[in-house]
C-alpha cells in the first residue's frame, strides 16, 4: 500500500473525457500526483468544445478523487455567458474549499479566468492555503482586443486590478510562454522569480505510431482543432479559394463555435475542394499524418498574449507549418528557431496566399526536412516528461 505524503486539490476548469488540451494536462498533473499523494479534482461539467457529444462521465477509473462540480457552464462564446461561467464555478470551488479545507496542503489551478480565479485565490489566502496558479492566457488583455477600442479601454481598467490582485496573491504563477511571462511579470509589477516556464504538452507516445497513409494526388493543407472565433479560418478559407490551387483540398477538422459561419462561407465561396470533418482525439495523429502542410492561425494580437496549444501537436506530427502569426510571438519564436515552417501576419489574406503556393512548390525532401525538424524540436522543449515532471515539483514544493 502506497504511503500518502500530502493533499492536493486540482481545480480544473476542462477535465476529460473533454478532448482539449488543458483537460489533458491536469489528467496527466493528477494521475502523476496520485501515485504518492491523495489527490482531489474539482472540474464543472464537461462541455467542451462546443458541439462536442460527450459520454460515459465515469467511465475512467483513477487513483485519484474526481469530482463534477453543479456549477453554470457556456460552450458558446458569449460574453455575459462566460462571465457567468467563470462566477458560477469559481463559487462552487471556494465553498468546496471551505467545507475542507482542513484536508487540502497545496492547491493547483487551471481554471476559468477571471472570477473563478479571484474566487479560488480568496479562499485559498483565507485558509492558508498554498496555490499554483496555470496561466494558459492573459486576460483581461486578450479579451478586450474582441471590443471595441473606447469599450476595450473602459473594461481593461475595470478588471485589469482583479488579475494584479490574483497574480501577486498566487503562491507561484505558471506560464506557458517566455513572452506571456515578460508581459505578465512587467505589466503586473510582479517580480519574475515567481514566474515558472512550463510548455504544454501532448501524449507524445501516440505520436510515434508510423502510419501507413496511401497518399492521393491532392496537396493537403489541413487545420485540426476548435474552430473558434480567435482562429480566424475566415481568413484561412477566403485565402485558400482566391489562391485557385490546382490539386489541392484543404481539410478542416475540429467542433466549435464559428464551425457552422465556415460551412457557409465555403459554401457562399463555391469552393469545393474545402472538406470539413469531425474527429475523435485519438485519431488526431492519424488525420495529422495524412496532412502536407499543417495550419495554424489566429486573428491579431491573439498569439502575442497566448501559445496555442495544438501547436504541440503539429510538431509532434512532423509536419510543415503555415502560422499566421506575430513575428514578435512565441508561437513564431519556435517555428522559427526550429525551422519547420512559414510565418505570416495573421488577417493578412495577400501573404498567406502566397504562403500556400510557397509550400506547394516545396520538394517532398524540403518537406520531410521540415518535418524532421518539428519532430527534434518538440522532443527537446515540448515534451510531455520533462514538463510533467517539472510542474509536479513545483507543486510537491508549495509549503
Amino acid at each position: 500500500m502506497k504511503e500518502l505524503n500530502r493533499n492536493i486539490l486540482i481545480v480544473s476548469c476542462v477535465f476529460p473525457p473533454e478532448p482539449v488540451v488543458s483537460a489533458n494536462l491536469s489528467y496527466d498533473i493528477a494521475d502523476s500526483l496520485s501515485e504518492k499523494h491523495n489527490v482531489t479534482v474539482l472540474s464543472p461539467l464537461p462541455t467542451r468544445p462546443y458541439g462536442i457529444q460527450i459520454n460515459n462521465l465515469n467511465a475512467m477509473k483513477n487513483e485519484f478523487r474526481h469530482i463534477t462540480l453543479d456549477s453554470f457552464v457556456c460552450p458558446q462564446s458569449k460574453i455575459i455567458g462566460r462571465f457567468k461561467e467563470s462566477w458560477s464555478f469559481g463559487r462552487k470551488t471556494a465553498s468546496y474549499i471551505k467545507a475542507n479545507y482542513e484536508k487540502i496542503d497545496v492547491i493547483y489551478a487551471n481554471t476559468w479566468p477571471l472570477f473563478a480565479q479571484y474566487f479560488l485565490v480568496r479562499i485559498a489566502i483565507k485558509y492558508n492555503i498554498p496555490l499554483v496558479l496555470h496561466v494558459q492566457d492573459i486576460y483581461p488583455d486578450s479579451f478586450v482586443k474582441k471590443l471595441p477600442k473606447i469599450l476595450g479601454e473602459i473594461v481593461y481598467q475595470i478588471l485589469l486590478p482583479i488579475d494584479k490582485y490574483i497574480l501577486h496573491k498566487s503562491s507561484k504563477i505558471v506560464g506557458i510562454s517566455p513572452y506571456m511571462i515578460s508581459h505578465l511579470s512587467k505589466s503586473r509589477n510582479i517580480s519574475i522569480s515567481k514566474f515558472q516556464l512550463i510548455r504544454n504538452w501532448q501524449n507524445d507516445s501516440i505520436f510515434n505510431t508510423t502510419f501507413d497513409v496511401s497518399k492521393n494526388s491532392l496537396f493537403t493543407f489541413m487545420y485540426l482543432g476548435s474552430i473558434s472565433p480567435s482562429a480566424g479560418l475566415d481568413i484561412i478559407i477566403k485565402a485558400f479559394s482566391k489562391a485557385s490551387l490546382q490539386d489541392s483540398v484543404l481539410r478542416i477538422v475540429g467542433s466549435g463555435s464559428k464551425k457552422e459561419d465556415c460551412i457557409n462561407l465555403a459554401k457562399e465561396l463555391n469552393c469545393k475542394n474545402i472538406i470539413f470533418e469531425e474527429a475523435l482525439p485519438e485519431d488526431v495523429p492519424m488525420l495529422q499524418s495524412q496532412a502536407d502542410v499543417l495550419l495554424l492561425p489566429l486573428l491579431k494580437g491573439i498569439s502575442k498574449t497566448a501559445s496555442p496549444s495544438k501547436m504541440t501537436a503539429y510538431f509532434l506530427s512532423g509536419k510543415p507549418i503555415i502560422a499566421c502569426v506575430e513575428n514578435d510571438s512565441d508561437t513564431a519564436d519556435c517555428i522559427q528557431q526550429a525551422q519547420c515552417g512559414f510565418i505570416i501576419e495573421p488577417e493578412d489574406i495577400s501573404s498567406l496566399i502566397d504562403g500556400f503556393r510557397q509550400a506547394c512548390s516545396l520538394t517532398h525532401d524540403e518537406r520531410i526536412q521540415m518535418g524532421e525538424n518539428a519532430k527534434r524540436f518538440a522532443k527537446s522543449s515540448l515534451s510531455r516528461s520533462i514538463n510533467l515532471n517539472r510542474i509536479t515539483e513545483i507543486i510537491e514544493k508549495q509549503q
